[in-house]
Order: structure tokens, then C-alpha cells, then sequence
């Protein structure tokens, strides 16, 4: 069985948009203005994780970003990007952008539960706020790992927003990256906890 991974980049304050600043916001670009030299840490343990990641779940707007940067480059983290099936939830995509790619178009929450019980292993999901905020609504998400940056972005979609009760998670791991990134991991608690 399958499970619903949120592997993300926040600032300190929850913002998650536009971290490259290629999407117009006024804001964007907090990623690399704060990651500084701790990218080679943060890409290697990137890498690791879609090493050991089954598949990854995206909603449209994030497959064509990931579609448009991923097929040119190469390495070992790119190949296993690249290679690894993806599932994108979109009711009006037809042609996906990056490769391997299967459309979800039904019910999202249907189709996450059967993708759940089809995919043997972490089911990761990058960007795509809104598809993860479903997820966890519904009681999909079974572990967060956040990298953490040191920037108070102020303004901007955050990672998380209300949501109709309140969704308990536990402590698993935490460790620095490099000189400035925290990368934390929770998982869910589950009512039978």
C-alpha cells in the first residue's frame, strides 16, 4: 500500500508560492535569495528521496512547471524525476507536460484511494498546495517533510489553509541542512493512535 507523502520548501511564516520567482508574484524568488549555500545539502537529500520514492502525485499547474525544467537535465536526480511514474489530478489536462504521466481525472479523493492501494511506497507530492490541502482533508496524507527556510515571506499562499477539523500530526524528525535549513518530518495521527 501506498503512501501520501508532502515534501515541500516553506518559509519560516508557511508561504510555498512562487519560490523561483518565475510566477509573477511580488514576493517570489524566496527560495534562492535564502537557500544560499545550502543547496548542495538540500539537493542531496532530494535526491535521495526520489531515489526511494515510487511515484510522484501533482496537480496540473505543477507538472507543467516540473515539465518545463526536469527533460532537459541530467544526473541522477533528474533521471529518476524524469523515469518515475507521475499521477497529476486535472479534469481538463490533455497533454501533460513532463513524461510518464498518467491523468487523474475523476473524484480526487476516489482517485488518490485507489492509487493509495495500487502503488507499493511513497507516493510523493511537490508544489501543489491545493491538491495537498485536499489530501488533507480527507484524511489522505500520512507524513510531511518540510524544508524549512529562513525567510518571513509575509504575503503569499501558504502550505496549509482551514480546514474543517483539526489534523494532529507527530514529531518523526528533524536535523539542519547546511548552515540555514531546517528539514522536519510529521506524521499523521491517526484516530486509532
Amino acid at each position: 500500500m501506498g503512501k501520501i507523502v508532502i515534501s515541500s520548501n516553506v518559509s519560516l511564516d508557511g508561504v510555498v508560492q512562487d519560490p523561483d520567482g518565475k510566477e509573477g508574484f511580488g514576493r517570489g524568488g524566496w527560495f534562492g535569495r535564502s537557500g544560499g549555500k545550502d543547496f548542495d545539502e538540500f539537493a542531496k537529500i532530494s535526491c535521495a528521496e526520489a531515489l526511494s520514492s515510487a511515484a510522484l502525485l501533482l496537480g496540473r499547474r505543477t507538472d507543467e512547471w516540473f515539465g518545463a525544467r526536469w527533460p532537459s537535465r541530467t544526473g541522477e536526480w533528474a533521471d529518476r524525476l524524469n523515469d518515475m511514474p507521475k499521477y497529476v489530478v486535472s479534469s481538463t489536462l490533455q497533454d501533460p507536460a513532463w513524461t510518464n504521466v498518467t491523468v487523474l481525472k475523476g473524484d480526487v479523493v476516489e482517485e488518490v484511494t485507489r492509487l493509495k492501494q495500487d502503488v507499493d511506497g511513497d507516493i510523493v507530492v511537490y508544489g501543489s498546495y491545493q491538491l495537498g490541502r485536499t489530501l488533507l482533508e480527507h484524511d489522505l496524507v500520512d507524513e510531511l517533510r518540510l524544508f524549512v527556510f529562513p525567510v518571513v515571506v509575509g504575503a503569499g499562499e501558504r502550505l496549509f489553509g482551514e480546514t474543517g477539523v483539526e489534523k494532529p500530526f507527530r514529531h518523526a524528525g528533524s536535523r539542519t541542512v547546511g548552515d540555514g535549513l531546517v528539514y522536519v518530518t510529521y506524521e499523521i495521527v491517526s484516530g486509532d493512535a
